[in-house]
């Protein structure tokens, strides 16, 4: 894998060279703009609004636009040379719980590489220091022309650096509007039970079907088939529908799913008079329809 930054982890007093690697690859599908008439490509040029020509990728450089418009350039050496101790350096600043780290602030991950044999054995020291302590490293480093939060932890024999969001950078949940309502506790107790059913499984079986469907289509376009249709789903229903009766059959549905035996389960007291009252009344119904049906006795002989 190709490294995309160079430095080291500053561990204290201990600096260990490492070079920095993508941990995913993407699988996504691209696609290209054409044009709808004839189908040519479409393509984007670089071209300079001052003297109208197309300019190379080596001709350009990135610029600050002040508030009256004014473009100040910035080249990669006042990047380089940026008076900060993260401009080369993963600083480490604290190791804290993995569980105090809200998963929102996480973002992309990276391996990370020891990258001279005299680096191994400090590298080997901080990874069995975070399995043992099961504590993440929080660290400051610079990368992609700005200053960033990141997250070292260890996985298996590698160090990993998730880059973080700044906790200013999360807005907050006040923002967002949840309409008020109220559930019951039967429904919280019957939505526990759905998610402990539902508990478990390999999530490394897990496969993106959108992007396989996606290939069936581009292949039979190709051939010079028409793609299959696709049955569309029901539309979403606005109908008020029994929240409780919805999860218990959700319940029974994933179990038979994964071909475990049904259970009992204590209902609500609610629930309870109703599921009697059905019942004596299916007894007593059941009852009349025996009478009905029941031969008649005998008739007397007159003496």
């Amino acid at each position: 894998m190709r490294p995309i930054w160079s430095g080291a982890i500053s561990f204290g007093l201990v600096t260990i060279p490492i070079k920095v690697v993508p941990a995913t690859e993407s699988h996504d599908i691209s696609f290209r703009q054409i044009h709808t008439a004839d189908g040519g490509r479409i393509r984007y040029r670089k071209v300079c609004e001052l003297d109208g020509q197309e300019a190379g990728q080596a001709e350009i450089t990135r610029g600050y636009e002040t508030s009256t418009g004014t473009l100040i350039p910035v080249t990669d050496q006042d990047l380089d040379n940026l008076p900060l101790p993260t401009a080369k350096a993963i600083e480490i600043v604290s190791f804290v719980p993995a569980e105090s780290i809200d998963p929102i602030q996480i973002g992309a991950p990276y391996y990370l590489a020891a990258t001279e044999a005299v680096a191994a054995k400090p590298y080997e020291l901080l990874r069995q220091a975070l399995e043992r302590s099961s504590r993440v490293a929080v660290a400051k480093f610079a990368m992609r022309d700005r200053e960033r939060l990141g997250l070292l932890r260890a996985k298996e024999q590698v160090i990993v650096l998730h880059s973080m969001r700044w906790p200013d950078e999360i807005r907050s949940t006040s923002q967002v509007s949840v309409p008020e309502t109220t559930v019951t506790e039967a429904e919280v107790d019957a939505a526990v039970r759905l998610a402990e059913t539902l508990t478990g499984g390999d999530i490394g079986q897990l496969r993106d079907e959108y992007r396989a469907a996606l290939e069936e289509v581009i292949a039979a376009k190709a051939a010079g088939a028409r793609p299959a249709p696709v049955k569309e789903a029901p539309p979403a229903s606005a109908e008020v529908v029994d929240l409780m009766a919805m999860l218990e059959k959700s319940v029974q549905d994933a179990k038979a799913t994964r071909a475990e035996p049904g259970t009992v389960h204590q209902l609500p007291e609610g629930n309870k008079k109703a599921a009697a009252k059905k019942t004596s009344g299916a007894a007593a119904e059941k009852k009349r329809a025996a009478k009905k049906t029941a031969p008649k006795g005998k008739p007397r002989r007159s003496a």
